[in-house]
């Protein structure tokens, strides 16, 4: 006789299952996880407890906890993420956004919003490394005036980006362009004239890659997590070429490990837009770390600021 399950008994079940694994939220993943399958939002699963479930829907549920339960990512699984307040489809083949790299997007947020770009009727801006889309469209869509410029090397990172920028009405707003670092910009004729330039690079080194979570070191792109030896490849190749793009008013900010500030700090101190010609001597830089919320240096921003 097949066993009658409630809504209730599922997300009971599911607990305990997913209870003996490595997973911060049990009751969470099991919630979402149910509400997927049953197309229901989280409030209906705490008012419909007793609600008998249709057995291929428990068959499809219990599938999908086993398969939480073995380490999958659950966002590819739901296919979204929440970022900066907007839904983001995602999918294997690219980075799952996370709340830390909102620090990025709020700073520059904020920046623009202050007197440093009050004058600039359009402002232009570059997003090294697209992955979902999560860095560019969040600014597109907070920046009034904002056109950015979309980069990233892979066919999966900008094909679902370019799916996120349909589905948030933000497609005359972004360029996305398919290449290596800063390489696809040459041909725009735009050297000089880059407000800002972002980028939340691969920044894990080689070696620590195998320790991080299973979620994250068997089923995240690798290509999006590899930073080289020291973590620190994306930051000297993307410090080194800046300069040939940014404006002499221009901002550079990037995402980083929690240990990461002071190497980056110094990359920035000893090249990058600090070895522009063209800059006068009444022109200062200025080298900031931004920390998130648990006080880790999370962003390095340089800034040059004409008197």
């Amino acid at each position: 006789m097949v066993a009658h399950y409630t809504i209730g008994d599922l997300i009971k079940k599911g607990i305990e299952i997913l209870g003996e694994g490595e997973f911060n939220n049990p009751l969470l993943d099991s919630q979402l996880l149910l509400c997927h399958v049953i197309n229901v939002d989280k409030i209906y699963t705490y008012t419909h407890k007793d609600e008998i479930i249709d057995s291929l829907f428990v068959d499809k549920f219990l599938k999908l906890i086993d398969k939480r339960k073995s380490g999958y990512p659950i966002q590819y699984m739901l296919g979204k993420q929440e970022f900066m307040g907007l839904d983001f489809f995602v999918k294997e083949g690219v980075l799952i956004p996370r709340p830390d790299t909102e620090i990025l997007v709020e700073y520059i947020i904020e920046l623009v919003k202050g007197k440093c770009f009050k004058s600039k009727e359009h402002i232009k801006i570059v997003d090294i490394g697209t992955g979902s889309g999560t860095i560019t469209l969040s600014l597109a869509h907070y920046i009034e005036n904002a056109h950015i410029y979309s980069i990233d090397v892979s066919d999966i990172a900008l094909q679902v980006a370019a799916e996120n920028s349909k589905r948030l009405g933000l497609e005359s707003k972004v360029t996305f362009l398919k290449g290596d670092l800063f390489k696809p910009l040459d041909g725009l004729n735009i050297q000089g004239s880059i407000d800002i330039i972002v980028s939340n690079p691969p920044y894990i080194p080689t070696k620590d890659i195998a320790e991080l979570q299973k979620e994250v070191a068997e089923y995240e792109p690798k290509l999006a997590l590899d930073g080289g030896e020291d973590g620190l490849d994306f930051y000297r190749r993307i410090v080194s070429d800046s300069g040939k793009y940014l404006s002499d008013n221009g901002v550079l900010a990037l995402e980083i490990g929690y240990d990461q500030g002071p190497a980056v700090k110094k990359l920035l101190e000893d090249k990058g837009t600090l070895t522009k010609k063209n800059i006068p001597q009444n022109h200062p830089q200025c080298i900031e770390i931004i920390k998130d919320l648990a006080g880790h240096d999370r962003v390095v921003v340089l800034k040059t600021i004409q008197n």
